[in-house]
């Protein structure tokens, strides 16, 4: 029996930000080693004998998951977009429910893979033969997670407390109890007893054990599932649930729906399903786990230099020791820190002590009160034609940087109140002006008024760059009507 991964990236990594945006979660972005967090989780699957993954995203991040998936040559069997956020229970559900209905499968019950995309494994290995060894019990009708073994005290992860083992393998065993994010002095009661590990957010499980538990102890999750899964759509590799059914679903994570309260004797006969359920068990993992959930994490898995810092980027240091130092986009200067988090990106900056990284979400909730962009987007604005930057703004008027990816066009389009103004920096634009077509080349302007239709678009292999500048009483994204797009997309897309 294949495995049917099923990778959840919805996240927004709230507590790496100003790196991690909205726009541009912690996912998507490089950390460690090669590749992006949603890259490396998608070729640790080539270590298995696996499917073609179903990634479960949101609207935002429907292009970015396809054009990193592009980057390293690979297709997703499907793209689930969460009409709105609401946990992992119903957005695991929404991709089970679209696996057993979307037609004919060599398996009509398939073994699911659950993965966040945001794990950082450092021993892949053992990682390949801890998920092989959950397989086995999966397949017999196992909810197994995968416990990590803890390396120390700590109050930002849930645990598992292993019961009795299964078989004659010392790293399975039933699960005994969890316990959500406890705090300090139980976390180290904990680690000191050995009997629990770190709930890593990793799961196997066939899909009809998944919605008969749902359907025991949460079917108001299911019921709304089950009406957007019906209502849903599918657009090449996009399948979008009824948004109007999915709003009504409650909030609630894998865990607390179903875990929790299985429990570990579980054994119902699945009326209705196929196979029979066992119970939950875990594996133990030890293979260099991590998710990267504060900037402190990213120091501790990073080398260090001499003084104990990590360094990223324009960066000098003096009398500066343990600290955490990434400069994107200018200079960074220190001195005399120590335990120190430094953050600098072209529009934000942070710094904060490495005791309360724990924090930064605070301060992204006060810049989404206060409506601040810098909580939702970078400078750097990624559009499924290539990206855009804004270089300069004032009253009437915005600079923006284009930049078109091969062979790509932004939509038809035209604006009720600006007008823009392009200069092409490299390469060469095919523009669409009204009933006029004709070709840009480097050095070459032109100009659009208010109210013409218009388009750009990259008819070569390499990519286009042009200098845009807007003038007009409003310049907001919103002020798009839209005649034509390769990509289906609405007004502020």
């Amino acid at each position: 029996m294949n495995i049917q991964p099923v990778i959840l990236s919805g996240g927004s990594g709230t507590r790496l930000w100003p790196l991690s945006r909205d726009h541009f979660p912690k996912q998507f972005l490089s950390l460690i080693g090669d590749g992006t967090m949603l890259q490396q989780t998608w070729n640790r699957l080539d270590l298995l004998d696996v499917d073609r993954p179903v990634v479960v995203c949101n609207e935002a991040h429907r292009f970015l998951v396809l054009d990193q998936m592009r980057e390293i040559d690979a297709e997703p069997m499907e793209v689930v977009i969460e009409p709105v956020g609401r946990n992992t229970a119903p957005a695991l559900t929404l991709a089970t429910l679209s696996l057993v209905t979307r037609g004919p499968l060599d398996d009509t019950d398939p073994l699911m893979l659950v993965l966040p995309s945001d794990s950082v494994i450092k021993d892949e290995s053992a990682y390949r033969e801890a998920l092989l060894a959950g397989k086995d019990y999966a397949s017999e009708g196992f909810i197994v997670t995968f416990g990590v073994d803890p390396a120390y005290a700590h109050t930002g992860y849930g645990y598992i407390q292993k019961g009795e083992a299964l078989g004659d393998k010392d790293n399975i065993h039933r699960i005994s109890s969890f316990v959500e994010k406890p705090d300090l002095d139980n976390a180290r009661i904990y680690i000191e007893s050995g009997e629990w590990l770190w709930n890593g957010g990793m799961f196997m499980l066939r899909a009809s054990v998944w919605l008969k538990q749902l359907e025991n102890y949460r079917p108001d999750i299911l019921d709304v599932c089950k009406r957007a899964n019906t209502n849903g759509q599918r657009d090449g590799l996009f399948y979008r649930p009824g948004s109007t059914e999915f709003i009504e679903c409650p909030a609630e994570s894998i865990d607390c729906a179903v875990l929790e309260s299985v429990g570990k004797t579980g054994t119902d006969n699945q009326s209705g399903y196929p196979g029979k359920f066992q119970g939950c068990a875990v594996v133990s993992l030890d293979a260099g786990w991590s998710d990267i959930g504060a900037w402190s994490v990213l120091w501790e898995q990073q080398d260090q230099d001499e003084d104990g810092n990590v360094v990223q980027g324009d960066v000098y240091s003096e009398k500066t020791e343990n600290s955490l130092l990434i400069s994107q986009h200018r200079l960074l200067a220190t001195l005399g820190l120590r335990d120190t988090i430094v953050i600098e990106t072209p529009d934000a900056v942070l710094v904060s002590n490495k005791e309360h990284v724990q924090e930064v979400r605070k301060v992204v909730e006060r810049l989404k009160q206060a409506e601040r962009s810098e909580s939702v987007t970078h400078r750097r604005v990624h559009r499924p034609w290539g990206n855009y930057e804004v270089v300069d703004s004032g009253p009437g008027f915005q600079v923006k940087r284009l930049s078109i990816n091969p062979g790509s066009a932004i939509s038809l389009q035209k604006h009720s109140h600006r007008a823009e103004h392009w200069v092409v920096v490299v390469g060469t634009a095919r523009v669409t002006r009204g009933d006029e077509v004709f070709f840009l080349r480097e050095n070459q302007s032109t100009y659009v008024s208010s109210g013409t239709r218009h388009r750009l678009e990259n008819p070569e292999d390499s990519p286009l760059e042009i200098i845009e500048v807007q003038t007009g009483l409003y310049l907001q994204e919103d002020d798009i009507i839209r005649f034509d797009d390769d990509y289906n997309r609405g007004s502020q897309d």
